[in-house]
């Protein structure tokens, strides 16, 4: 029988041309893992006149989303975030689970870079190419 285990993401790490970086997400929170890959189209309207399926497959990148601690009084995660959406470089993210996996791969951060100001949190969103690998 099989012992499934989750939990927290304990801590972000990305190493750009700019430095190392770490992001350290709140604790009992969900996030969105997307590893990537090809994805089949679900439309129910992908199909011949005569019955035959009709599949539209599609490169799709990788994600991570979540929220992370910031620090409002000087904006540091913000500034780091900003920063590395206007570099033309990538960076190797790491993403280390309490369960004890680890996941990598090579992108940015994408999206909005908003804070809520009452959590003293923010949601980072990292995306890449290729597939998210778990090592």
């Amino acid at each position: 029988m099989s012992n499934y285990s989750f939990g927290d993401v304990e801590e972000i790490v990305c190493q750009h041309s700019l430095g190392e970086f770490r992001f350290y997400p709140k604790s009992n929170e969900s996030f969105t893992l997307d590893k990537g890959g090809v994805r089949a189209n679900d439309d129910a309207n992908q199909i011949t006149s005569n019955g035959q399926m009709m599949s539209q497959m599609n490169r799709v990148r990788w994600s991570v989303e979540g929220p992370v601690a910031v620090d409002t009084i000087n904006d540091k995660e913000l500034e780091v975030v900003n920063n590395l959406m206007a570099h033309p470089d990538l960076g190797v993210w790491t993403f280390s689970m309490l369960n004890g996996s680890v996941y990598k791969g090579k992108g940015r951060p994408v999206g909005d870079v908003q804070t809520d100001s009452n959590a003293g949190t923010m949601t980072l969103k990292v995306a890449g190419g290729g597939v998210l690998e778990k090592i």
